[in-house]
């Protein structure tokens, strides 16, 4: 979309939020409960956790869903205009969204739920031009943080029901801890000079750094940019040197760079097989083992440990 349309969507929506009523509003919902509007289905679902039966949960983006490469439709525009609290990631991970965000946080509570994580907690990879890598939620302790915005806001916008919040919120954490907990007794069973996870994109730092793995992708952490032969061969080189058994797609990215990956290795004379799908920027479908954060979590370090034992 270029600049000139960005600005006139952004400009359509200023007016549109200046005559809605203000933060905390609980139209366009007839269960009456606050609407609650979350740009991924990682941040809803945590939010879901927090607020239980007292609010309307949704994502904007579903599953499959790239948030680097996502325009709003005029439906969201709507959807995101009609909530009373409206969740995003923050750390530029929703891309031209931001300018949006921005002027609707001038009507009613936007919250940036990563941006509470310390900077000194977060990485900034050499090709993301300063910019901190957005994809926490692969960190469990740093997501685990995510979960005091929450119940700050909720709490701000249903005093009410601080307690109940407070609560879920602390189940939640302690839930967070256990599943810390499975992952390192997972992994342990893998032997560390096999623990090299490859993907399409960089979107795996932090599970990396956390839980001991080396990460090879071959896109930076954005989508935007496709992969080249130079990045291709790359890859290559280093699975056919290390003889990895497995490399990975992910849910939310197209599969052809790494079936490349794959062809070439086999003409080097190394049979890579694809381990599996893994969620990167987007949960399973509502019902699934990966349609809620902590599946989603336990299928991708199942299917890891699996295809790399």
């Amino acid at each position: 979309m270029s600049k000139n349309r960005w600005r006139l969507l952004a400009s359509v929506l200023a007016c549109v939020v200046g005559l809605l009523p203000g933060p905390g509003c609980e139209d366009g919902h007839d269960s009456g409960k606050l609407a609650v509007v979350a740009t991924t289905g990682m941040i809803a679902d945590l939010a879901s956790q927090v607020a239980g039966d007292l609010a309307d949960v949704e994502s904007l983006m579903g599953p499959g869903v790239d948030p680097h490469l996502y325009k709003p439709s005029q439906g969201d525009v709507g959807r995101l205009a009609d909530a009373g609290l409206i969740l995003y990631n923050g750390l530029h991970l929703e891309g031209k969204m931001g300018d949006i965000l921005e002027r609707l946080s001038a009507q009613r509570p936007v919250v940036a739920v990563a941006e509470v994580i310390p900077p000194a907690r977060l990485t900034h990879p050499q090709e993301f031009q300063g910019q901190a890598d957005p994809h926490v939620w692969f960190d469990v302790s740093l997501w685990s943080l995510v979960l005091a915005p929450l119940e700050l806001e909720l709490s701000r916008l249903l005093p009410q029901h601080a307690a109940t919040f407070r609560a879920n919120a602390e189940r939640m954490r302690l839930e967070l801890a256990a599943l810390e907990e499975e992952i390192r007794a997972e992994i342990v069973t893998l032997p560390k000079d096999a623990r090299v996870l490859v993907t399409a994109h960089d979107a795996f730092g932090y599970f990396g750094r956390r839980y001991g793995f080396e990460v090879v992708a071959l896109q930076g952490i954005s989508t935007v940019a496709e992969a080249g032969i130079q990045d291709v061969n790359r890859v290559v080189d280093l699975i056919v040197s290390r003889s990895i058994k497995a490399i990975f797609v992910e849910a939310s990215v197209p599969r052809r760079s790494i079936v490349a990956v794959q062809e070439a290795c086999r003409a080097k004379g190394h049979d890579v097989r694809v381990g599996g799908e893994l969620f990167s920027d987007s949960m399973g479908a509502a019902g699934t083992e990966a349609g809620t954060y902590v599946g989603m979590v336990r299928h991708n370090v199942h299917s890891i440990v699996r295809a790399l034992r």
